[in-house]
């Protein structure tokens, strides 16, 4: 029997909802579009549409420099420009970042009903600390779970076990949303339920109906209408 099978069939009500950062908590994508522009300028290379970049912030800064530079990463350049687009972001952190549409009724939603939320994300904890503070959502979140903050990061299931422990709920009755395969891979080793942030940066390549998620959402909204419907199925 799988991990998503075995946890369905011993299925409680939603206590926890974990997110993913970059693509399902927050709209990350700007700020890291602008630190590659403002890096490909730096190496004289002409900036990209915004469009072309934004499938691509979910994977990181090596994606990024992948994509952007069509290089990987045994280029001898890659580490400057990879360091020169972490300096940049550094420095614009929180200037375009926001809450996705209809995140913070989401939140709102959730702490009224006493379920804890917090964030897993293979994100630095140098960038992503600093990032919760200036949103304000720091004070607010059960845990945040940086890539830097257990040995392992997704799609290891160590990170969200981990989140689990600091929510003090445990993995059967929590949720994880995010928007790669890696986000889903690592919530149903963990033996949580998983749901795919249609919302968030996913390329035409991706096909997230094949990750075996529980669930597919088109907005933050979703995310309540689903966690209510599982809600009403457990009372059954």
């Amino acid at each position: 029997m799988s991990v998503a099978a075995a946890a369905a069939g011993r299925r409680q009500p939603v206590r926890a909802v974990l997110f993913d950062l970059d693509g399902t908590l927050l709209d990350t994508a700007p700020d890291l579009a602008w630190a590659l522009n403002r890096t490909l300028e730096w190496a004289g290379r002409a900036p990209l549409p915004f469009a072309t970049i934004r499938p691509w912030v979910s994977h990181g800064a090596r994606s990024l420099i992948t994509h952007g530079f069509g290089i990987d990463d045994a280029h001898p350049d890659f580490p400057r420009y990879r360091g020169h687009l972490l300096d940049a972001y550094q420095a614009h952190l929180a200037v375009e970042t926001r809450l996705f549409p209809g995140m913070e009724a989401l939140l709102a939603a959730l702490e009224a009903a006493d379920i804890a939320w917090g964030v897993v994300t293979n994100k630095p904890a140098y960038l992503t600390d600093p990032l919760m503070g200036a949103l304000g959502l720091d004070r607010r979140a059960a845990c945040v779970v940086s890539g830097d903050t257990t040995p392992h990061s997704k799609p290891h299931p160590e990170p969200l076990l981990h989140a689990c422990r600091l929510t003090g709920r445990p993995c059967s009755a929590s949720l994880y949303v995010g928007d790669a395969a890696r986000d889903i891979e690592a919530g149903l080793a963990a033996g949580m339920r998983t749901l795919v942030a249609l919302f968030g940066y996913l390329g035409t390549g991706d096909d997230p109906g094949a990750w075996g998620a529980h669930g597919l959402v088109e907005t933050p909204a979703g995310i309540l209408h689903w966690i209510q419907r599982e809600t009403d199925a457990v009372a059954l």
